[in-house]
């Protein structure tokens, strides 16, 4: 039996943070697991620029909840849930999540927690476990599942290589050239095609 993994942001939402920049003019939050492979270096440099700035969950969960999914991702995940059990995984937070979850019909997600203060201003994270998307995928193949992996970015490429089948989608030039390897995916419509062959086998 099969069980689809699949990345979060860049995948079937636009990326958090990148909204939350352009929302609150602060350019370096630009930055991504995209440019980051560093997990940890990322979130200390993410938290130490909204302290810097006196920002905190609340004004970023306002800029969550403007944000839709990609246009057709939610057809897609409902298409692919009909074929296949899908779990999301995501180095996103649970304070982060929720919202977008409705609006992708309440898939299941395994992702991690913010450390918020009183006063809202987020002091640190919580991973679920260490590198949670390739240990989730090895927990599953430890209990008889066959995995299916796709994301776009650095922290994507251990669960998608560790898979019987992985894929990239829509991610970046960089990383698709350093992994020949990996058929790569722009369109939802492509996607779900490879995943109904890989399905099938």
């Amino acid at each position: 039996m099969y069980v689809t993994c699949l990345d979060l942001e860049g995948v079937l939402v636009p990326e958090i943070w990148i909204a939350f920049s352009e929302e609150s003019g602060i350019p370096e939050l630009r930055r991504t697991t995209r440019d980051e492979p560093d997990y940890d270096k990322l979130m200390k440099f993410r938290i130490n620029i909204l302290k810097e700035h006196g920002l905190g969950l609340k004004e970023i969960q306002q800029t969550i909840e403007k944000i839709e999914p990609m246009e057709g991702a939610k057809a897609f995940l409902d298409e692919l849930r009909e074929l296949s059990q899908v779990i999301i995984i995501s180095d996103t937070f649970t304070q982060f999540a929720a919202p977008l979850m409705k609006k992708l019909g309440l898939p299941t997600i395994f992702c991690n927690t913010l450390e918020v203060a009183e006063n809202g201003e987020i002091t640190g994270y919580k991973m679920r476990v260490e590198k949670s998307k390739l240990t989730t995928v090895k927990a599953l193949q430890s209990i008889g599942f066959e995995t299916i992996a796709g994301g776009d970015s650095f922290n994507d490429l251990g669960m998608i290589n560790a898979s019987k089948f992985g894929f990239l989608f829509r991610s970046t030039e960089q990383i698709k050239k350093d992994n020949p390897n990996l058929p790569a995916f722009e369109d939802y419509g492509e996607l779900l095609g490879y995943l109904k062959e890989c399905l099938a086998k």
